[in-house]
Formats: C-alpha cells, sequence, structure tokens
C-alpha cells in the first residue's frame, strides 16, 4: 500500500509541473503582442487560474485511484496511508474561489483601469472595487450560512429484536439468513416507512463555500455549456465547409484589403470618439452600447483579417502557409465530428464548449461583453475573463461528471461532497433533486443545436459603413 500511495504521490507532482509547463506554454502563444514584456501580475494569476482549474479536473481520477489504495487492504489503518482527498478537494475550490471573486477581480480592474493614472492611483482603485465586493459577499455568505447552513439527510431507523445464541449453524441458508423461523427477513431490514425521518446537522463553512460556488457555476455552466455544446462541433464544421477553396488573385486581395483599411479607419475614429467622451466623464447607457458594437465591429473585422491572409498567403513560405491552412480546416472538420465521443471521454471538451458558448451569446446579446481568445491575440483582460468564466464551471464540471459516472466515482471524497452534502443542503436540494441544471443545459443545447443548424452554415457578409449609434 505505501509503494502504491508513494507512486501516486509522486505521479501527482509530474502531472501539475507538466500542468503548469503547458499554461505557461499557452500564455505565451496566446498573448497580445501589446502585452509582451509587462502585465506581470495579470500574467501570473491567468497561469495559477489555469492550472487550478485543470488540477480539479484531473483530481476526479487521482481520487478514484486514492479509493482503490485500500480497497483490498488487509488490515484497518491502511487508509490512513491514503492521500487527504477531502482536505484537497476543499484547499482547491476554496483557492478557486478566491481567484475568482478576489484576485482576478484585482487584476481585470487593475489592468482595464486609466493608462493616464499612476501605479499607485490604480492599485488603489482596484482595491476600493475589490474590497467592496468582498464585504458585500462576506455578508451575504455569511448570513446565508447562518440561516441556511444546514444538510437534511434522510434516514431510517433500524432496530430488530434479540434471540438467544444459536447452538448450531446449519440452519442457516440463503433463504434463511435470520435467526427464527417465523420470520424469513430481518427486523432491521423490515421497518415500516413510518420510521424514515430527517436528520439535520451544520456543514462545514469550507463545503458551504464550494457548494455556493458550485451554484453559480452551474448557472454559468448551465447557460455556456449548453449553448457550446451544440455551436462548437457545428462551428468547427462550418468552418471547414465555408473554408477558402483557392488562392485568390492579387487584384482581389487589394481590393479586399483596401476595403478592410477603410472599415479600420472608420473604427478608430469610433474609438477616438468614445475616448473623448470617456475622458469628459459621459459614460452612460449610449457609450457602453456603442463600446459594445465596437467591440463586436473590431472582432469581426479581425476575423476578415485573418480570412484574408489565409486566402492569399505572402512570402517564400506561401504554399506550405497554403498547405497548412487546408490541413487545418481539415482538423476543425474532424474535431467537430469527434465532439460527442471527445464530451463523453474529456472534461476539457466541456469547459472549451463553455467558451464557445460565451462567445457565441456575446455576438448577439448586447449585456455580454466579447473576450475573444486568440493565438498570439489575446489581450489580458480577455485571457483574466476566460480563465475566471473556466474556474467557476470547473466546479461544475466535476460536479456533472461525478453524477453522470456514479460508478466510476462511488466511495470517492469528491462523490461525498457533491453528491451527498450538496445534494442535501436546505435551499439548494432542490435544484438537483429535480435536476433544474440538466434540464435547461439540454434545452438550450437543443435550441442552439437548431438555431446553429439552420441560420449558423450561411457565409456572414460583409457590414456597411459603420457610426455610432447617437
Amino acid at each position: 500500500m505505501g509503494d502504491f500511495n508513494l507512486a501516486l504521490v509522486i505521479v501527482a507532482v509530474v502531472v501539475c509541473v507538466l500542468v503548469l509547463l503547458v499554461n505557461v506554454y499557452l500564455l505565451v502563444n496566446y498573448q497580445h503582442p501589446d502585452d509582451v514584456n509587462q502585465a506581470y501580475f495579470p500574467k501570473l494569476v491567468v497561469v495559477l487560474g489555469l492550472s487550478v482549474a485543470a488540477i480539479s479536473i484531473l483530481m476526479l481520477p487521482a481520487d478514484v485511484a486514492n479509493r482503490q489504495a485500500c480497497q483490498h487492504a488487509i488490515y484497518n489503518g491502511a487508509c490512513t496511508l491514503t492521500l487527504p482527498m477531502k482536505a484537497l478537494w476543499l484547499v482547491v475550490y476554496i483557492a478557486d474561489a478566491v481567484l475568482v471573486f478576489l484576485v482576478i477581480p484585482f487584476a481585470m480592474f487593475y489592468y482595464e483601469g486609466d493608462q493616464d493614472k499612476s501605479i499607485g492611483k490604480r492599485l488603489k482603485s482596484a482595491l476600493l472595487w475589490v474590497l467592496t465586493s468582498a464585504v458585500v459577499c462576506g455578508l451575504l455568505l455569511g448570513i446565508l450560512y447562518g440561516l441556511v447552513g444546514k444538510v437534511d439527510f434522510t434516514v431510517r431507523h433500524l432496530s430488530s429484536s434479540a434471540s438467544s445464541f444459536p447452538s448450531s449453524w446449519s440452519t442457516f441458508s440463503s433463504s434463511q439468513p435470520c435467526i427464527g423461523s417465523s420470520n424469513r427477513l430481518c427486523d432491521a431490514y423490515g421497518a415500516p416507512a413510518s420510521s424514515e425521518t430527517t436528520w439535520t446537522m451544520r456543514t462545514s463553512f469550507p463545503e458551504y463555500v464550494v457548494a455556493l460556488a458550485t451554484i453559480v457555476g452551474s448557472v454559468l455552466f448551465t447557460i455556456f455549456g449548453g449553448v457550446g455544446i451544440a455551436c462548437l462541433p457545428l462551428g468547427l464544421i462550418f468552418s471547414f465547409i465555408r473554408r477558402p477553396k483557392a488562392v485568390i488573385t492579387r487584384s482581389q486581395y487589394i481590393k479586399e484589403a483596401t476595403e478592410l483599411g477603410k472599415k479600420a479607419k472608420e473604427l478608430k475614429k469610433a474609438i477616438e470618439a468614445l475616448h473623448q467622451e470617456e475622458r469628459s466623464g459621459s459614460k452612460g447607457r449610449k457609450w457602453r452600447k456603442n463600446v459594445k458594437s465596437v467591440e463586436k465591429e473590431l472582432f469581426l473585422l479581425e476575423d476578415d483579417m485573418k480570412a484574408l491572409e489565409e486566402m492569399y498567403p505572402q512570402g517564400e513560405q506561401a504554399e506550405t502557409l497554403w498547405a497548412l491552412t487546408v490541413l487545418g480546416y481539415m482538423g476543425k472538420l474532424v474535431l467537430g465530428l469527434l465532439g460527442t465521443a471527445a464530451f463523453a471521454i474529456f472534461c476539457f471538451y466541456l469547459l472549451l464548449a463553455v467558451i464557445a458558448g460565451e462567445m457565441m451569446l456575446g455576438l448577439k446579446l448586447v449585456f455580454i461583453t466579447i473576450h475573444p481568445m486568440k493565438w498570439g491575440g489575446t489581450l489580458m483582460n480577455s485571457f483574466l475573463f476566460n480563465v475566471g468564466l473556466i474556474l467557476l464551471c470547473s466546479i461544475s464540471v466535476i460536479q456533472f461528471c461525478a453524477t453522470a459516472f456514479a460508478y466510476y466515482s462511488q466511495a470517492t471524497a469528491a462523490q461525498e461532497i457533491f453528491g451527498h452534502t450538496l445534494q442535501s443542503l436546505r435551499g439548494i436540494k432542490y435544484l438537483y433533486k429535480y435536476n433544474v441544471f440538466q434540464y435547461g443545459f439540454v434545452f438550450l443545447a437543443v435550441i442552439t443545436l437548431f438555431c446553429y443548424a439552420a441560420f449558423g452554415w450561411k457565409k456572414r457578409k460583409p457590414s456597411g459603413r459603420f457610426q455610432l449609434s447617437s
């Protein structure tokens, strides 16, 4: 047993190091050129947040392996040599909540602060926002924990009558397992329905924090994951269908590039006008709507520029770039077709679906901000937003997988937290008893599937002249 647990610890350490290195690699390659050699604190938060999310996902198989370490033990103290998985789950998810509700907001407020202000003023402004949010969240959490921070377990009182110790065991069999011939069922097994009662106890504060974070994550996972689970594979397939079939001519390239240049100048003027309004202090509802419109148009312009570069590769390795473009679209087709299988096997596919759903709704709805993730073009505020979303939804993904694969996760610390405590909490248990999140997830997935299948295959037409709303 000791050798097995030592091997498990070594594997866990190696996996954590690999996760950290992979996340550093992703940060380096996804970051925007404007953030190179600066914004080190947000980058540290991004790497830490992605690592916590990935480790939390990988902890479920580690929990199962840890359970098997003492499954066939021949002495009572074997399980004391295993990893303290319940404590590790709580530590990881408390760190998850701290990152989501404190550290990431602070990093975003600091990063998005007015660049004309000094570092001290930006730190002060970000700290004030975070402290205010922390006080509100702390008061709300404390009040809820004090009022309804209890679990109600349904139990049945079992009892059995006493009988004399038998002098022979020959009368016992599979059809007669109990003492006495009058009743072929043990009394404790035949307790009446009226013997059911409710056993109430107060849950621990860390478990309650995890439970509330799971509820918030489940709401986001239901909305974004339900939309993304349908639009992610279909988006990859339709991307292959709409792929460039051949390289365009130089004259076509110049014509398209000229149109994009005009659009870029219009957006630049609009952005300068919005900056002037911001400096004058007129940041009302119309200003926020215009900012949203500019962000959407800028995102679409970048997509058009990328598509144009794909259709007209330049340089000494133009043929190689075109071949890689074709292979890339083929890879998207394969990933789109294998989406369902990936959903069943990898929890990470669900997190990708959440990001895809957030992007889809961000382009369609005004009140959701766009935070695109692009290779070599992702700003730190978009990084931080998506990391926070991944951290919140990772808790729900674990709960979703622990419930969906109940046999696989039985007798684990994850099942104890998500299967017993979470589903017995007052006020929360009904959301899981009636499968509210599961039905919402499936409903949004079906609606998105029909809408995307009906309209998503159409290629987007170039928009006309862009103007701010007056």
